[in-house]
């Protein structure tokens, strides 16, 4: 597979030698969205889903772009294996996925909610475990393909007001280190993408500062760039990612006077 012309799978395909699709979920707004447009722009016959049918549409019915909407909520297991045929069926098989879809929702001690926490999990990392069940048999069957999770930079290490959000992505950092190896072998590459802060409908909720806040534009730049480069992790903005894993390695007792600076007065 390629992005433009560069081998992902160290198999080096020239664009015109066969259609290149791409699968995107998440891609009714934020990083999905401007990824999706990049890589249409780029070439690609791209297949997107959201629970959103409407924006979906919306981006589908530009003609600018070679864009395909597959409404789906990725929670549905049996939906989820239904739309992989499908898109495989209308469109070709698929060369690249791209699992973004998730949620996000700020906790404190006084906000601990089972069921909230719940549903992160039930999107965050049950929806992508749908996602790599549907996908995996046929790129594994094919010997070629690659998967790229979103996770985030939030997985690296326990922070103040991510307990659930970043456990969550902290098991999806987890599982596609676990999946490499083996998909490696079966000629499926497998990436993982960690941002930082990114201007999405999301974090537009926030009420704090953001540090080293990026456009989804930009965050679709550093993904092409690191799907180009074939990389296993692609992590943005540089400072952002340096920042949290220094953090991750210092000794507990100097990491945790530090996170102690996060809390906020509703920290209870």
């Amino acid at each position: 597979m390629t992005i433009g012309r560069v081998s992902i799978n160290n198999h080096a395909v020239h664009e015109t030698d066969c259609r290149k699709v791409a699968w995107i979920t998440g891609a009714s707004s934020g990083i999905g969205k401007s990824l999706a447009i990049r890589l249409a722009l780029d070439g690609w016959t791209v297949a997107v889903s959201a629970r959103n049918s409407l924006e979906l549409d919306t981006l589908a019915q530009s003609l600018e772009y070679n864009i395909h909407s597959f409404p789906l909520d990725v929670t549905n297991r049996e939906a989820t294996e239904i739309t992989v045929r499908d898109i495989e069926m209308r469109l070709g098989p698929i060369s690249l996925a791209v699992f973004g879809a998730g949620t996000y929702r700020r906790d404190s001690l006084s906000t601990f909610d089972a069921a909230a926490i719940g549903e992160m999990v039930g999107l965050n990392i049950m929806g992508t475990v749908n996602c790599l069940q549907a996908i995996m048999p046929a790129m594994t069957a094919r010997r070629s393909g690659r998967i790229a999770v979103m996770a985030s930079v939030a997985g690296y290490t326990g922070l103040p007001g991510a307990a659930g959000y970043g456990a969550t992505k902290a098991a999806l950092i987890n599982m596609c280190e676990a999946l490499y190896p083996e998909l490696e072998r079966q000629g499926v590459q497998m990436t993982i993408i960690n941002p930082g802060f990114v201007d999405t409908p999301l974090t537009r909720q926030n009420d704090f500062p953001m540090p080293f806040l990026i456009s989804s534009e930009s965050a679709a730049e550093y993904i092409m760039r690191g799907l180009q480069r074939g990389k296993f992790e692609i992590a943005f903005p540089w400072r952002m990612k340096m920042a949290l894993k220094l953090l991750k390695a210092l000794p507990p007792s100097l990491r945790f006077a530090l996170t102690r600076r996060m809390l906020r007065e509703d920290h209870t």
